[in-house]
């Protein structure tokens, strides 16, 4: 029994100016056939989990066939997401004699011509392979579920935690599925459910103590032999769509009322919790007069504070250049601390000029004006410059193995480190400092451009986690945010 695998993954930002092209899944990954494999295979990815699983069923083979994923930023381009989807309808016509098939699908990826684009190309998969084929799709935590997405699939799952450090997990659970189904073991009805609520992005981590005892009631149903599978989706509320906010999955084993009957109590548990899923904002000045009286404080052990900064959340589509933290630790001499920033037009100004050498120059702050001033640079010196390339063997939000940020340079001035960096790069790996010849252990304050994903790269070395309002498209205040297409009702906003 042969089983193709597909990977199709973009978080899009609605409220990103620019546009999502084909150039940045080239950028990213855009993959066919045996380099799926090659790209996924060993690692922590869903797909991994894929290719995992089905080596484990006897009679059963996993065929690659198409890979696909860019960097989370704004709505995809018609073109570009017609290119990919055929891309995709032929891969699968070239197999005729498929018995099934794996998708790994985002859940939140938008586009010019398809809000619910992920359930657009899932539809016209469903539509070309028939009605009988088994398809199983994972699904992000992060995902705004549509109907479509489950009219058209068999089975979804979803990622559990957030973090997400389940993702190889929930691959071996689609694997292990769709050889159950092939063998006749077991016969998969779905059932979703979508409370009105939108869960604020500063709520989202699983590991907190408010998701405890919903946590605890899901596992409870999971563990129900009559059910194959169960998910909680948080929703991606940067994207302003019809379908943005939370859902439950719930998957029963050939009797319908079951999945129904579950997937509604998650949903009402989700619902009852309702108020702790609303942002609890920290501000700016908050922020740093904490970190001063922290340097106040002496210490033989001082801790690390990592700074998370919401408004300017990379792997949430932001643009990466946000200096709004960064000026405020150099005007206030906070440090020793770090940022990144994406400048490619800084990193060539370094590179002419030469490891040692002291420039004036300014950083960030060009994509826009919602994510701060260019920072001023009076002094800075090119610590050095590096390749960009580094590899993480550990799991870490999104399952990524291999990163490349491009060249890269590191500038100090004050107490202020600056990495700039000319290819866009999300805080999933500590390895990003080290691989620049920086120990994080060096840093009092870290900013990492994110919320809780950059909690699993930094939790070895920081002591405490900051969550700040920032500015920006991925402004953690939903209220500060125009919608236009969200459902109504919807919670916090309509109660």
């Amino acid at each position: 029994m042969r089983v193709g695998i597909i990977a199709l993954l973009h978080e899009s930002n609605t409220f990103v100016d620019q546009t999502t092209g084909l150039q940045e899944f080239r950028d990213d990954l855009l993959v066919y056939r045996e380099d799926v494999h090659s790209a996924f295979v060993g690692g922590h990815h869903e797909v991994s989990g894929f290719f995992e699983g089905l080596d484990q069923s006897e009679g059963v083979e996993a065929v690659p066939l198409f890979g696909a994923r860019a960097t989370p930023s704004g709505v995809i381009e018609e073109e570009a997401l017609e290119f990919l989807v055929e891309a995709i309808l032929k891969a699968i016509d070239d197999e005729p004699d498929l018995d099934g098939l794996l998708l790994a699908v985002h859940g939140a990826a938008v586009s010019q011509q398809a809000p619910d684009a992920d359930g657009a190309w899932l539809t016209r998969v469903r539509k070309r392979v028939g009605p009988e084929m088994p398809m199983i799709a994972t699904l992000d935590a992060h995902a705004n579920l549509s109907q479509a997405m489950v009219d058209s699939c068999d089975a979804l799952i979803g990622y559990r935690t957030n973090p997400h450090l389940d993702q190889h997990q929930r691959g071996l659970e689609a694997a292990q599925l769709i050889s159950a189904i092939l063998k006749r073991k077991c016969r998969p009805v779905m059932a979703a459910a979508f409370p009105p609520l939108a869960i604020s992005i500063d709520r989202q981590c699983t590991d907190d103590r408010h998701w405890q005892r919903s946590t605890q009631e899901v596992d409870q149903l999971r563990h129900d032999p009559a059910l194959l599978s169960a998910s909680v989706l948080l929703g991606f509320p940067y994207a302003d769509v019809n379908e943005m906010g939370a859902a439950t999955i719930a998957i029963a084993d050939g009797d319908p009322q079951i999945a129904r009957q579950a997937a509604d109590k998650m949903a009402a548990i989700l619902w009852d919790d309702r108020q702790q899923m609303v942002g609890q904002l920290s501000q700016i000045d908050d922020a740093m007069e904490q970190c001063e009286r922290l340097l106040a404080e002496s210490s033989e052990d001082p801790s690390h504070v990592c700074l998370l900064d919401m408004g300017d959340n990379v792997g949430g589509g932001s643009p990466g250049d946000g200096t709004v933290l960064a000026a405020e630790l150099l005007r206030r001499k906070i440090g020793p601390s770090f940022v990144c920033l994406y400048d490619p037009q800084a990193v060539e100004c370094s590179r002419q000029a030469g490891v040692g050498a002291s420039l004036e120059l300014f950083v960030g702050g060009h994509s826009d004006q919602r994510h701060g001033e260019p920072l001023q640079l009076t002094q800075a010196i090119v610590k050095s410059l590096h390749q960009g390339r580094f590899h993480e063997d550990r799991p870490r939000h999104g399952g990524i193995v291999e990163f490349d940020q491009g060249l890269t340079a590191i500038l100090e001035q004050g107490s202020l480190t600056v990495m700039v960096t000319s290819q866009r790069m999300v805080p999933f790996s500590s390895n990003q400092l080290v691989s620049c010849g920086l120990e994080p252990t060096q840093f009092r304050f870290l900013v990492a451009k994110g919320v809780n994903a950059p909690i699993a790269a930094y939790q070895d070395f920081c002591q405490q986690f900051l969550r700040v309002n920032t500015p920006g498209v991925t402004c953690a205040d939903l209220m500060s945010l125009e919608y236009v297409h969200r459902r109504v009702p919807l919670f916090p906003w309509e109660s």
